[in-house]
């Protein structure tokens, strides 16, 4: 599926946070892990370039500096094109902190300027590089009945398979909202639909992409309980959409992937609709 892994960096502890993600990523299928800079200041390339090739080396990867031509996101977006299959992994803070991650990043500007997903991690900034690469074990695929939700289900099952994990399907019952028209929110009647509906769409994508599946019904809000399930376990990889907006600054504050991003702990494979 991923031939490669691109991660920028802007030489901070919190862009480097996602490496052990990524490499874990490029092992599974033995695809290329490269670790890139963008050199803003052309008196500083030097200093970028040996940054990059260092930290390169400590993970055998392959190093990647280029002078900034044009905006950082548009030279990662340039640097990903030059390789078919290739996935960015990239964490949404950095030098300038959260605030300016979720209010015109990178991440954001990548998020919405690549042909496909791309990986997204909030860093916690205790983590210090290097770690050791992260086995995914799990993705999990929240939906919400729509087919909004829903088309993010063919993305997480081909990544899923690609890397020999199980795909989890989960719907969350919002106690709040009555979901299901005639139905008392959080009934009986209503777990036993949304039930019904999760394993359905688990075993569907079991049986049309050849991936392990399980399946679950949470319960509560559901930015606060699909990120209290996952809980920041290192072993698992969301899975969402996040909508076009605009501006898009208010689907990245206030969406529940947004949410998730900044409380479950564990990367998002996303992508606009």
């Amino acid at each position: 599926m991923y031939d490669r892994i691109l991660v920028p960096l802007d030489g901070s502890r919190f862009s480097e946070e996602v490496i052990p993600y990524a490499a874990a990523l490029a092992g599974a299928q033995g695809a290329t892990l490269a670790l890139m800079r963008v050199a803003i200041d052309a008196g500083s390339e030097g200093e970028d370039r040996r940054y990059v090739e260092k930290l390169a080396a400590t993970y055998g990867a392959q190093a990647v500096c280029v002078p900034a031509q044009a905006g950082v996101a548009e030279m990662v977006l340039a640097e990903a094109g030059n390789t078919p299959a290739t996935l960015v992994a990239i964490t949404s803070r950095g030098r300038s902190g959260v605030l300016e991650a979720l209010l015109g990043s990178v991440a954001q500007q990548l998020v919405r300027g690549a042909s496909g997903p791309v990986l997204v991690y909030h860093p916690t900034g205790t983590d210090r590089s290097p770690t050791a690469p992260v086995k995914v074990r799990r993705v999990v695929l929240p939906l919400d009945g729509s087919e909004f939700s829903e088309a993010m289900g063919a993305d997480a099952a081909r990544f899923a398979r690609w890397l020999g994990a199980e795909l989890e399907v989960v719907r969350v019952i919002d106690a709040d909202v009555g979901a299901i028209p005639g139905l008392a929110a959080g009934s009986g009647e209503q777990v036993a639909l949304e039930s019904g509906y999760v394993r359905s769409k688990a075993t569907q994508y079991g049986k049309e992409y050849g991936v392990r599946v399980n399946w679950d019904v949470l319960h509560g809000k559901p930015a606060e309980a699909i990120s209290s399930y996952v809980g920041g376990q290192r072993d698992t990889i969301l899975a969402m959409l996040t909508r076009r907006q605009a501006p898009l600054e208010a689907a990245f504050l206030g969406s529940v992937t947004a949410g998730c991003l900044r409380k479950a702990g564990v990367p998002i494979l996303m992508r606009l609709p």
